[in-house]
């Protein structure tokens, strides 16, 4: 059984950081890319970063720009999201997803909830 499960949101202040972490268990981890994504409330879901199952290749939505940062420890079996300089509009629900190279994501957690008060 696949299982992807995010931790690490919260409530945090304008300005500050936080570090999303996904575990994933029943498949093999290191083969996958990952990817995170984002939805807030009466919004669609907005694509956020993705890494290769090498690490070698990182993408980013075009609402990201350099304020955060995805990586992956395939000894963990676990991506990361690090996002800096935190704003209210990043308030949602942030989910991390698995996919093959190529396909769309089949596997997904079940969110993690960021919430930036001004």
């Amino acid at each position: 059984q696949v299982q992807l499960v995010e931790s690490g949101g919260g409530l945090v202040q304008t300005g500050g950081s936080l570090n999303l972490s996904c575990v994933v268990s029943g498949r093999t981890f290191s083969t996958y890319t990952m990817g995170w994504f984002r939805q807030a409330p009466g919004k669609e879901r907005e694509f956020m970063a993705s890494i290769t199952w090498s690490g070698y290749r990182t993408y980013y939505g075009d609402s990201v720009k350099e304020r955060f940062t995805i990586s992956r420890d395939n000894t963990k079996n676990t991506v990361y999201l690090k996002i800096n300089s935190l704003k209210p509009e990043d308030t949602a629900v942030y989910y991390c997803a698995s996919k093959l190279l190529g396909r769309d994501y089949d596997y997904w957690g079940q969110g993690t909830q960021v919430t930036v008060s001004s």
